[in-house]
This record gives C-alpha cells, structure tokens and sequence, in this order.
C-alpha cells in the first residue's frame, strides 16, 4: 500500500519510512505541510500519517483541506502535544486515529494496519482471502491452503490490493501508485512482471488474476458467480 507521511523530525521520519518499505509499503515522506497538501491533491494513498508541528502548514489546517476537498483517505494524527483538547480537536476536524509522540513503532503500525483495512475493505481481522488464498497483513504471510507461499515484499503489496478487494479491476497506473513512492523509478512493464511472478507462486491456488484486456487485472475467485 501507498502511504504518505508528513513528519519534520528527520529521525522519526527515517525510521517510520524504513519500518513500513520493509513490510512492502510504497511510502512518500514530506518534511514540509505546504508542499504535502499539494501531493494530496493529485495523489492517492491508503494512509496518511500526518505529524501536527510543521513548517508551510501544520497538520491541523493539512487535514481541513483533506477533508474539505471530499478525500476519504485514512488519517492518523502523530504530535507531542497530548492535551484533550487538541486530540479532541483532530478528531473532529476528521482525523481517524491519534497517536502522541514518544510511540512504540509496534503501535503505529498496528494502528496504521487497522485504518488500511477499514479503507480496503473494512475487514474486522487482518486476515484477507479470496478463495484459498489467504493474506495475514499482521504476520506478513500469505497461504494458498495448508502451503505457506514466500513472497517479496512488492509481490505482497501487490497481492494485498487484489485480496482486499476480489473483483475490481486495478489498472496497471493505480497498482503503480500502490506499489512504487515518487523516489522510485517502475513504468507499466514493472506491474507485468509482478503479475507473472504472482501467477506462477500461486499456481494451484482456487482464485487467479485475469487480465482485462484495456483495463488491467482482478482476483477473482473460482467460487465467483
């Protein structure tokens, strides 16, 4: 999944860009409001984990803007400032979470799985499927059946986004957006190759992806009407 953070602290933030890239995740990190509300407007993320302190604009007017402009974007709220009154604040101007500095990074992420989830699919666990394919998005894993199935990181994400929602068609420029952050150079061709490698590791599962010939590619299951 795509996440953008907008953190000005350049430890905190290189340590939650290295925490999620290594669980798969494609994330943009901004250091400055301003800069991050303009990338919010052409761009589309599964989170935004959102710092409140920030030069340009802080998080408090980046999330009126989010919300003013109709993103339903998951928005998880990161700031030292742990009265009642601001979380309160955040919550009501339309954050979805709200977590207060220092943090444990086990609890974002667990934090961050569970306002993915409800945006995919709104699945109450972390366990996804489509026939017998299997995705636990807590442990990293991914079973067709009894067989536990090994997986690079991009593979998982790109797996991830067909699991949670079976049936849609995903063009080949919206899994780029899922899989891929501004820093990182993939063009179409980057997607045909994860598609065939993913075909090829979950061979024998009872749900496949299909291409759709213009459009893109859907897991569906051998089950499906």
């Amino acid at each position: 999944m795509r996440i953008l953070l907008v953190e000005d602290t350049h430890d905190v933030g290189e340590a939650i860009c290295k925490r999620f890239e290594a669980t798969g995740h494609a994330v943009d990190w901004e250091t400055n409001g301003r800069d991050a509300a303009e990338i919010i407007d052409f761009t589309e993320y599964a989170l935004i984990i959102l710092d409140v302190m920030l030069p340009g604009m802080d998080g408090f007017e980046i999330l009126k803007h989010i919300r003013k402009s109709g993103n339903a974007v998951p928005v998880l709220i990161l700031t030292a400032r742990s009265e009642i009154d601001d979380r309160v604040g955040a919550l009501d101007l339309g954050a979805d979470d709200y977590l207060v500095k220092p943090f444990d990074f086990r609890e974002l992420e667990a934090r961050a799985r569970v306002l993915m989830r409800r945006h995919t699919g709104g699945e109450a666990t972390n366990l996804i499927k489509c026939g017998d394919i299997a995705v636990d998005r807590a442990a990293r894993s991914v079973h067709v059946g009894k067989r536990e199935v090994q997986l690079k990181r991009r593979e998982l994400t790109l797996l991830e986004v067909l699991v949670a929602r079976p049936g849609r068609v995903f063009s080949k420029d919206e899994l780029l957006d899922q899989i891929f952050g501004f820093d990182e150079a993939a063009n179409a061709n980057a997607i045909e190759l994860y598609v065939g490698r993913l075909r090829k590791k979950l061979e024998g599962a009872k749900a496949r992806i299909v291409t759709v010939r213009g459009l893109g590619y859907q897991l569906v299951s051998d089950d499906a009407p």
